[in-house]
């Protein structure tokens, strides 16, 4: 039997954050102890009520769900519901959960379950690094706790979503990326927009899922998330920034990293800039194999094939 990766997941879930849970419940080489939120695409209070419903969606309602922080470090929050919807879920309106949260917050289940296995768990955030950052703050030794962080973030060498120059997740809370990347983290990987801007499901992906009745959850959560960007927006792609990143946490190989040392601009003319200024720790996705990462994402949570054009 293959080995299994613990993964905590830290999400601030909106419609990409709702795929990567579908992926981390689904993939047979993940076992997902825990789901902290965050403050990001939307307010906590809709990210962590989306997680629960994502979570009973999926018939994984044992995961425990933490929720963490509210606003970033030292700026207002800043949202993205002009892409995920009012309720950050694309248009889906799953039945709300009526589970109970994790006793502990986000930053505070992080430090625990870290120490209680260390050298065992990937944190994968997909959220701005908020509760990274905090939990850094009041448990330095995390840095050696943790087997490994994923994270989604960054636009390192190709422009940003947000601004020309910055990337989401980055732009909402600098001042907790900077602390994260400067962390001495043995292994700390970016999945940036140079990477998950090349991985995506299409429209003949979109008509699939609304033609086959017969799918099981994790496959039919697609036709829920998906209506705001296909039909509102008219897209005819949807990038698969979020579950690359956990898809990378299990499978390096999807990537090619290049040893970077990240700085991350907090002055306001460029705020969320992630800058690479030299060789160091931090392993920055540069190159990926963009079929195999979408095969592996439609084969796991069970999406049917599109038709050829």
């Amino acid at each position: 039997m293959t080995e299994r990766t613990s993964i905590i997941l830290d999400v601030d879930t909106g419609t990409d954050d709702a795929l990567a849970i579908a992926f981390a419940t689904r993939h047979p080489a993940i076992d997902l102890i825990a789901v902290t939120t965050v403050a990001g695409n939307i307010d906590v209070e809709k990210a962590t009520a989306n997680t629960l419903a994502v979570l009973d969606w999926l018939g994984a309602g044992e995961i425990p769900v933490h929720r963490g922080a509210s606003r970033p470090l030292v700026r207002p929050h800043r949202d993205a519901t002009y892409f995920h919807d009012e309720h950050g879920l694309g248009g889906a309106r799953l039945p709300a959960s009526e589970r109970e949260l994790g006793a502990d917050r986000g930053p505070a289940a992080i430090i625990r379950l870290a120490r209680q296995r260390p050298g065992e768990i990937v944190l994968v955030n997909t959220g701005p690094l908020t509760n990274l950052a905090i939990a850094l703050n009041v448990e330095p030794r995390l840095i050696e706790w943790l087997r490994a962080v994923v994270l989604m973030g960054g636009a390192f060498h190709v422009p940003g979503n947000v601004t020309p120059t910055a990337e989401f997740n980055i732009y909402v809370d600098p001042e907790a990326a900077e602390q994260v990347f400067s962390a001495p983290f043995p292994r700390l990987t970016a999945i940036g927009l140079d990477v998950t801007e090349r991985v995506a499901i299409t429209r003949a992906d979109w008509d699939a899922v609304n033609s086959d009745a017969d799918l099981p959850p994790s496959a039919s959560l697609l036709r829920e998330v998906g209506k705001f960007a296909f039909t509102r927006l008219d897209r005819d792609r949807f990038a698969l920034h979020d579950p690359l990143a956990v898809a990378v946490a299990i499978d390096p190989s999807l990537v090619r990293n290049e040893d970077a040392t990240v700085v991350v601009d907090t002055s306001e003319a460029e705020v969320g800039r992630t800058r690479v200024v030299g060789p160091g720790s931090v392993q920055v996705a540069v190159e990926v194999d963009a079929d195999r990462a979408v095969e592996t994402y439609r084969r796991t949570v069970g999406l049917p094939l599109p038709k050829p054009a």
